[in-house]
């Protein structure tokens, strides 16, 4: 997941695409109350998907299109141990949602469909080239970042992520026996 080069990048969202189709293929045959449970304390399934929404909201749709204020309410932010603490602007957390997995399928297809074609339209001078900064406050801070940070940082969350999901999904279907 350290592409170098807009070929690689194309590559790496390929593969980060077919094995989280995998792992939602393994999520459909668990009970589906069992896809809101946390294990060990961790975000649920759900909760997972619902963050991953949120950090394609921030990092694509906010600082490489430009969008001032991006964000879905399903966006699941990052725990604070400080809950006083104010989000960013635009930015709510509702841990009490319980949105069916296919509500959550549906907006995360959308933004993996808005990163595929980021990642489609790439060239090795655009991989390069700075993100131009958001002319209003809230998260990530508005400011210039190169086009391959951010998706490195983007690439990087969705397999970390992933394979929380596939640990955690390990632990669910045990419990099932």
């Amino acid at each position: 997941m350290r592409p170098t080069d807009a070929v690689g990048f194309r590559e790496a969202w390929d593969v980060l695409e077919r094995l989280w189709d995998g792992t939602v293929e393994r999520a459909r045959r668990l009970d589906p109350d069992l896809l809101h449970k946390s294990v060990d304390g961790e975000w649920s399934f759900i909760e997972t998907l619902r963050h991953l929404v949120l950090v394609t909201d921030g990092w694509i749709r906010r600082t490489i299109l430009g969008d001032p204020s991006p964000f879905h309410s399903l966006g699941l932010p990052w725990d604070d141990p400080d809950e006083t603490r104010s989000l960013p602007p635009g930015i709510t957390r509702d841990r009490d949602a319980r949105p069916s997995l296919d509500a959550v399928l549906e907006l995360r297809r959308d933004r993996m469909a808005t990163v595929g074609q980021i990642v489609t339209g790439l060239t090795d001078e655009s991989l390069d080239a700075d993100t131009k900064p958001v002319d209003a406050a809230g998260w990530p801070e508005s400011r210039a970042r190169r086009m391959r940070d951010v998706l490195v940082h983007v690439f990087h969350e969705e397999w970390e992520h992933r394979l929380y999901a596939e640990r955690d999904l390990d632990a669910l279907e045990a419990s099932r026996s």
